[in-house]
Parts: structure tokens; sequence; C-alpha cells
């Protein structure tokens, strides 16, 4: 049998609270991360990095579905980022790389490996946790939260 005292409680209670904040802290840090890969896949078919080709070609205003991913790729991240509206914009971006999986990677082979859509898989699924798990620490959304 276990007796729990008020000095075991304490430093029980001490011991979480560092832990969650140091996973909140941890979530934010992978939050910003791969928002910042992800956007520079966005500023691609703006024209930046090399742009599309190489060459630095941009996407074709209004085509579908790449200008629109384009946007959804440079906007969506910047929220992600600044951990505002984290959990809609993270299931719009891991949306719009399911989709990119499924119709552009996905008819060229079965598996990630065999038709180029790591990425595209990795991306979908990064986003899904966020939405998920939520922004961590040092997001705007938790600043809208205490209004």
């Amino acid at each position: 049998m276990t007796t729990i005292t008020r000095e075991t409680a304490a430093r029980t209670t001490s011991t979480n609270t560092t832990t969650d904040r140091l996973r909140g802290y941890g979530i934010a840090a992978a939050r910003v991360a791969f928002s910042v890969l992800f956007l520079m896949h966005g500023l691609q078919g703006f024209g930046f990095f090399g742009g599309i080709d190489g060459a630095g070609a941009a996407v074709e205003f209004g085509s579908w579905p790449g200008w629109f991913a384009t946007v959804i790729e440079t906007v969506g991240p910047l929220l992600v980022a600044a951990g505002l509206f984290t959990r809609t914009a993270a299931v719009i971006c891991s949306g719009a790389m399911a989709y990119a999986y499924f119709v552009v990677h996905q008819p060229m082979g079965l598996l990630p490996m065999q038709n180029m859509g790591e990425q595209a898989a990795l991306y979908a699924w990064v986003f899904l946790l966020i939405a998920v798990v939520g922004p961590g620490a040092c997001a705007l959304d938790n600043l809208r939260k205490r209004r």
C-alpha cells in the first residue's frame, strides 16, 4: 500500500508542470520548423528558390490545382508558424498534401518510395498531428484564448 504525503504530491505536481511546459515548447519548435520548410515549397510556386522548374518559373495565376495549392502552401504555414488559427490552418495544409499525394503521386505507384510522394505524405501526417495536438507554447491562439 502506497501513501501519498504532501511532499510527494508537491514534487509530482512540480515535475508535471515542468514536463508540460517543455512539451509545449517542443511542440511549438516543431510547429515552426515544419511550417518554415512547408512555406519554402509554397514560395517555389511563386518563383522563389528556383521556382517549380529550377529556372525560376512560377505557377500560372489561377491554374487548378497548382496556383491554389501554392496559396495554401504559403498562407497556411504562416498561420501555423504564428500559431494563429493553428488547428484550422493545419487541417487545410494536411488536406492539400493528402490531395497532392492521392491525385498526383499515388497514380505513379502504390508506395511513396515508388511514386515520389514521401514529402506529401509526411506533410499531410505532420499537419494532421499539429491539428490534433494543438499549437503548443508561444502561439497567438493562446493569447486569443486568454481574452
